[in-house]
Parts: C-alpha cells; structure tokens; sequence
C-alpha cells in the first residue's frame, strides 16, 4: 500500500467522521456508496477499512483510509477484475444493500458444511 494519500486530514471532526464510516464497512457487506463527486458505487466490502498515516503530496502528514470495494453489475453479481480503491474522505453516505443471491448448498460430502443451506428433499 502507498503512503500518499491525494488528502490527508488533521482536524479531529474529520478524523471522527472516517473512522465512524469505516465501522459502517464491515467485511463482505453490500454496500451503496454515494461519493462526493456524485457518483454511486455498489459491491462488497472486501474488508474492512481502516484510518491510517498517510502523506500528502506537499509531504504534510495526516489521516486518510483505503476502501476496497469489489463492484456489482446492474443484476446484482460481481464484476470480473472490477475492484475500486476509495478514500474514506470521498465518501459522503454508506447504505446497506441485501444480498440478492441465496446461498447454495454445498457439494461438500465430509465434513458437512455447517455454514450451507440443507438441500431440500
């Protein structure tokens, strides 16, 4: 991971504010992302973000964190190869978004899966 950030923040209501957002991005949750400039993102948290050091191009040092986000199609399933890096300071509003796909039932014969739907007799 880089150690420069496009912007990094000092001032404490900033810091809190993207720390209260990464608690929102939880591992493997779907999310929608509206963004500063307008735009929207869905897909699934890949894992959890933190706020860390960072430097600014000007060499200041100050906080940002790194979302990871692999982005969803129009129906729902993952895009091939479509991950997005976002900076928690772009992120102006996170919405949970169910799954819409159930999970299978697994082909797993030993030992079962305990995790998987039980297939229907």
């Amino acid at each position: 991971m880089t150690r420069l950030a496009p912007q990094v923040h000092v001032d404490r209501d900033a810091i809190a504010r993207m720390e209260a957002l990464a608690l929102q991005l939880s591992q493997n949750e779907r999310v929608r992302l509206r963004l500063g400039d307008g735009r929207e993102l869905v897909g699934t948290v890949t894992q959890m973000p933190t706020v860390q050091t960072f430097y600014d191009a000007d060499g200041r040092e100050g906080i940002n964190g790194v979302l990871d986000l692999d982005a969803d199609l129009d129906d729902g399933r993952l895009h091939d190869r479509n991950r997005y890096c976002i900076w928690l300071d772009e992120i102006d509003a996170v919405m949970r978004v169910p799954d819409p796909s159930p999970p299978e039932p697994s082909r797993r014969v030993a030992p079962p899966d305990a995790n998987a739907p039980t297939p229907e007799a």
